[in-house]
Formats: C-alpha cells, structure tokens, sequence
C-alpha cells in the first residue's frame, strides 16, 4: 500500500510543481498588467474550487488556494460574462449599476471600461509571462550549470541513407542547414526531425573547401522513452565524439539572457512548423500530448534528474533543475496555446478585441455565446485528442482490448 502511494506522489508531484508553477506565473502576468492599469480586481486563485487558506490584502484583492490544485485564475472586478468582453447592452447595464452603487468616478477602474489597447494588453500579459518565464529559466540554468553540447561534426554516415546519398563523410562539419547557422549536432537533428520528405540544403565544411549538398530526411521510426514510437525524419548521420568536438560552453548574464530568448524563438518556431505541416496532412498530430503525457515527462524528468546524485539534497537538486527545465518548455507551449483565436483563451479575447477596434463596437452577446461555446467544443476536442495520444503511447488500449480478447 506504502508503495503504491509513494508511486503515484512520483508522478503526482513533480507534475503539480510543472503545472501550478507555470499556470501561477501565467495568471500572474494578467494581474500585474491590470495593476498597472489600476484595473479592480476581485480574487487571485491558486487552484480552483472551494479555498483551503484565503486572505484578502489592503487593495481588496483577496487571495486563495483552492482545493484542486490543477489550475488558477485571476477575477476581476464586474467579470460576469462567460467571454469577458460585454456587448453594447452589457456595458450601459453595467455602467449604471456601478454609477448607482459606488459613483460615477468607480467606472474606470472596471476593466470593460478600460482604453481598448490597454484590455488587449491585459489579455497578452498572460502569455508574455508564459515567455518571459522560459526565458528567465533557461538564462538561470545556462549561467549556473553552462551547457556541453556536440559540435556538428559528422563521425558516421549510415550505409544506404540519405545522408550517404547525398555525399556527406566522416569529418564533414555542417554549419548551415536551409540558410540557417548550426552550432551543435543537437539543433540539426531537432531541425531535421519535423522535415520528413522536405528536401533540405546544407553547407559543409570540408578540408579548406565549402560545400552544398542537398538531402531529403527519410521517416523513421524512434522508442519514446514513455513507451511506443515516434516518427521523425532522419537524414543517417552520428556526431563526432572527439573529445575536439565537445564544446562546454559558459554564458554570463547577458548571453544567457539571449542564449534563454533563441531557445523560446526555437520552439515557439519549431511548434509553428509542426502545426503547419499537421494542417497540410504531412504529420499526424501524434507528438501533440496532454494531462497524462506531461505527469508522465514530469515524473521521468524528476526521476533522470535524482539518477547518481548521491544523498537526499542532491538527489532533491537535480530533479528541481530538470523539472525547472520542463517547465520551461511547457511555459512556451502554455503560451502559444493560450494565443491561439479560440474564444475561452487569452487569444479569442484578442480575437473580440480586434473586431471592436474595427467595427468601433464590442461583439453581441449572441456571437460571443455561440462563439464561446464553440470554442469551449474545439478546447474539448483538442484534450480529447491530446488524451488518446497519451493512452495509445502507453498502450493502454492494447491492454484493455487484451483483456476481452
């Protein structure tokens, strides 16, 4: 029983650690921007559900910690439409209720009432934290620990590859692939992993010379360390371990500053891209994951983090380092996902932002329940889909359909 408890706190908390730690900073992006804009606020919430501990400051905020630690939530002040954005109709009602209750000048600190630019920037502080976060985590991690990475030199060419065919050799060192500069044999392959059947342009260095040479990545597939497989192109190349070719690099502040911006710019692109080519039919959407696959990524990284450290607080160090790194990449994907156009997200807010600045005028009430429940549908539908992905990858279909075989 003991066991089993301590098996399931292994999954359990590094994922809530990810998840609240991520989710928090999100949330908490909006309510520093309302702040700024002196925007009332009602409640800040660390989970959901009814408060275990709650207490309200001197600006009338009150702040709590509910009791399904899967989420939070910013309230502000007057936020009763389902879509946060109140049509014409709303706003007179509003307007008079808050001019009856509290006086003419209160208007301006509900948000509705708020300048235009300034709602949208409220809206988007969400996400920009979600950035700022990746950002601020990689540079920490880079100017503490550095970084060892693999030159991109080539040890080994794959006999009957597209690499082989193509004309790379042992001793190539690629420095750019589709006009884009390579530093390490680690961003050619997360390049060339997402371009199954994209005919690639690489230069190489050989000898004194430069070379291009051209080359398609074939479809392969990998083990996921979670179980099952994953499809990733594969052009048939191994990096060089010559002790030459491993680079430890140091950053000071400014540099990991930058170095932590490329990283967030890389995968908020490489995300892009992978979206691109799934709405075109040239990828399945497999590597999408949800709930289950993020407990699952959290409790493996906790876990390779503790792996031959020796003693409870190295152990308890190196899984918060790889968990901090975790939760910098599900920042960028809580960021970009949360700017998507769909009504019940920070960008479907954008979205009604953008028609009032045209039209001169909020969306009825009418498109923006109907527009919120279809974007309720398509959320749904999207951790529906991210939830099979994560049964299938750990075969939890096969086993069911196993036992009424």
């Amino acid at each position: 029983m003991f066991a089993a408890v301590q098996s399931a706190l292994s999954y359990v908390a590094p994922f809530l650690f990810v998840l609240l730690l991520v989710i928090t900073v999100h949330e908490f992006g909006h309510f520093l921007m309302a702040k700024a804009f002196g925007v009332a606020i009602d409640r800040f919430s660390i989970g959901f559900g009814r408060a275990i501990f709650s207490w309200r400051d001197r600006s009338g905020v009150e702040w709590r910690i509910g009791w399904i630690p899967i989420g939070g939530y910013v309230m502000f002040a007057g936020d009763e439409n389902a879509a946060s954005v109140p049509d014409q109709n709303d706003l007179e009602e509003m307007r008079r209720r808050i001019v009856a209750h509290e006086g003419p000048a209160a208007v301006r600190k509900y948000l509705p009432f708020k300048p235009l630019w300034q709602r949208a920037m409220v809206a988007a502080a969400g996400p920009a934290a979600n950035f700022v976060l990746s950002i601020a985590i990689f540079a920490m991690l880079l100017m503490t620990f550095g970084e060892m990475t693999l030159r991109p030199r080539i040890g080994a060419v794959l006999a009957n590859s597209p690499a082989a065919a193509a004309g790379f050799k042992a001793g190539d060192l690629i420095t750019r692939a589709d006009d884009r500069a390579i530093d390490s044999f680690e961003q050619l392959h997360q390049i060339v992993a997402l371009r199954t059947g994209v005919a690639m342009h690489f230069t190489v260095h050989r000898g004194t010379a430069d070379l291009v040479l051209n080359a398609t990545p074939r479809r392969t597939l990998v083990d996921n360390p979670m179980g099952g497989h994953d499809a990733q192109g594969q052009l048939g190349l191994a990096p060089s371990t010559a002790p030459a070719d491993i680079v430890q690099r140091r950053y000071d502040p400014i540099s990991a500053v930058g170095a932590g911006a490329g990283r967030t710019w890389d995968m908020l692109s490489t995300t892009v891209y992978y979206l691109s080519r799934m709405a075109q039919g040239q990828e399945s959407g497999k590597q999408i994951t949800g709930v289950i696959g993020i407990a699952q990524v959290s409790h493996y990284a906790a876990e390779e983090g503790a792996l031959g450290a020796k003693g409870l607080g190295a152990q308890v160090l190196g899984s918060l380092v790889t968990l901090l790194s975790l939760a910098a990449v599900v920042s960028v994907s809580i960021g970009f996902a949360n700017l998507l156009p769909i009504p019940v997200l920070d960008g479907g807010h954008l979205l009604f932002y953008a028609y009032e600045w045209i039209a001169r005028r909020p969306v009825a009430a009418s498109v923006q329940a109907v527009s919120y429940r279809v974007g309720l549908a398509l959320l749904l539908g999207l951790m529906l889909f991210a939830t099979t992905n994560d049964l299938q990858r750990i075969n939890v279909f096969r086993f069911l359909g196993g036992l009424f075989s």
